[in-house]
């Protein structure tokens, strides 16, 4: 079990697995925006850039995988993907299983985004490692994510719920700063421990 350990993790620096992985969330990506779809018909214009939090994180990961396939490091773009991928992975896993609990319906689709999201943030904690950070880029991205939690729950264009968890839409609020904080600290930790690794 442990040689298997050591050989996945290995091949996260290979470029066969680097393109694997840019492949899959970028198709993860355009799933997540047509997800969106509907909701993005019905938010202004100047709100949109905000309103597609998952996908958004796929899609500045599948940007640093991108990166590294071209020998580069940008570190404020692995702030912004790293914190926010591991994020809504998170929060997506969190508030499925929470409506479960409250009684919603258990869908096939359910558990497909709840593996997809899972995945989400282990890619970007197994990841961390090799990220180029500071101070600067992760305040960058930190103000940017509290940034959008403030207007996800104040201008109301937070990610559709289910409709058992409409009653609990701040509490849900609550939850979202306080996973953005955790998420902030954790790829912060994550990135010291390993300082010395390179992609």
């Amino acid at each position: 079990m442990i040689w298997i350990w050591e050989w996945f993790r290995q091949s996260l620096g290979k470029r066969w697995f680097l393109w694997t992985l840019f492949v899959v969330n970028f198709l993860g990506t355009i799933y997540g925006f047509i997800w969106y779809g509907n909701q993005l018909v019905e938010t202004p214009a100047y709100l949109i850039p905000f309103v597609p939090d998952s996908p958004t994180g796929s899609g500045l990961f599948s940007l640093v995988l991108l990166t590294y396939l071209l020998g580069r490091h940008i570190p404020v773009l692995e702030a912004l993907a790293g914190i926010t991928n591991f994020k809504y992975g998170v929060w997506a896993v969190c508030i499925i299983v929470a409506g479960w609990m409250m009684g919603n319906e258990v869908r096939w689709t359910d558990v497909m985004l709840i593996i997809s999201h899972t995945g989400m943030a282990v890619e970007s904690v197994l990841y961390a490692r090799f990220y180029k950070l500071s101070l600067l880029p992760v305040g960058i991205a930190a103000l940017w994510t509290l940034n959008n939690d403030f207007l996800d729950y104040v201008m109301d264009i937070h990610p559709w719920l289910p409709s058992v968890l409409d009653p609990y839409e701040g509490f849900v609020g609550l939850f979202t700063v306080l996973l953005s904080l955790i998420s902030i600290s954790v790829i912060w930790w994550v990135n010291m421990k390993y300082t010395t690794n390179k992609v």
